[in-house]
């Protein structure tokens, strides 16, 4: 477990080092966004490939993790790519002026790479035991992460599709699975990681890895997901706070009636 460990430290490190150098040159911190997801699977594959496990599951969590990763990462990417850097970066570089090349480092592309490792204890777990293979709990674990995949990626798409539309600028998309909960992106990030987690599980000492989809469920709740985002809702998007009352703000549930 400690050489699959230190594999994804190592790996990681690399993914968010060089990151970090490529935004000093084109000035945009912002590209660590669409690195989120592609760090992710990029270290499955790594310990898939160099870590002594059962390959069964170290293929499953691969193919999990990766669909997952790249799915997000090319999204951002098309999202994102060609609008400048994003307003969160952008005040911390004016506040810390000459320094925050140095600072983001530790505070943008460090901090990040601490939460890819730890929310990628499960995979590590998953991967570093031989026995048992792929069973009912894997299978459990699958059909978690399908839903949770579903709702993120349909989120996405019937997001994309709403601001596409000129008519809805500064509106508040709630339809589809936006009628169901506000985040559904987030739900559906958070679901899939304890579908990944509950494969990692299977190994018996990968119960411990659930620290990891706890962590990416903490953060989305409490942290840089939900708050963060609905700090600026409130504040750009007409009727929010309606949308907010009738609306669950995380796990789906058809709308109130107020």
């Amino acid at each position: 477990m400690g050489n699959a460990m230190l594999i994804a430290a190592i790996t990681i490190s690399i993914v968010m080092v060089t990151t970090w150098v490529i935004s000093l040159i084109v000035k945009n911190a912002s590209i660590v966004d669409i690195v989120w997801g592609a760090g992710f699977a990029i270290t499955a594959v790594v310990l898939a490939v160099s870590v002594d496990g059962n390959s069964g599951r170290q293929i499953l969590l691969a193919i999990m993790v990766g669909v997952w990763g790249m799915r997000l990462a090319l999204y951002l990417a098309k999202r994102n790519i060609g609008h400048g850097e994003d307003w969160r970066y952008k005040a911390m570089r004016k506040k810390k002026g000459s320094k925050f090349g140095l600072i983001s480092l530790v505070t943008v592309f460090g901090l990040q790479g601490v939460l890819m490792w730890t929310v990628s204890l499960p995979v590590m777990f998953g991967n570093a035991d031989k026995s048992p293979g792929v069973g009912p709990i894997s299978v459990m674990g699958i059909l978690v992460w399908i839903v949770g995949f579903g709702f993120e990626s349909t989120g996405d798409a019937q997001l994309a599709k709403f601001k596409k539309e000129p008519a809805n600028a500064g509106k508040v998309m709630d339809k589809g699975l936006w009628s169901l909960t506000r985040h559904p992106n987030y739900f559906g990030d958070a679901c899939l990681w304890w579908g990944i987690g509950i494969v990692g599980a299977e190994t018996g000492s990968g119960v411990i890895g659930f620290i990891g989809p706890v962590v990416m469920t903490f953060f989305l709740l409490k942290v840089s997901g939900v708050p963060m985002l609905e700090r600026s809702l409130h504040k750009r998007r007409v009727g929010y706070d309606e949308y907010v009352a009738r609306t669950s703000g995380f796990l789906p549930r058809p709308p109130k009636k107020i």
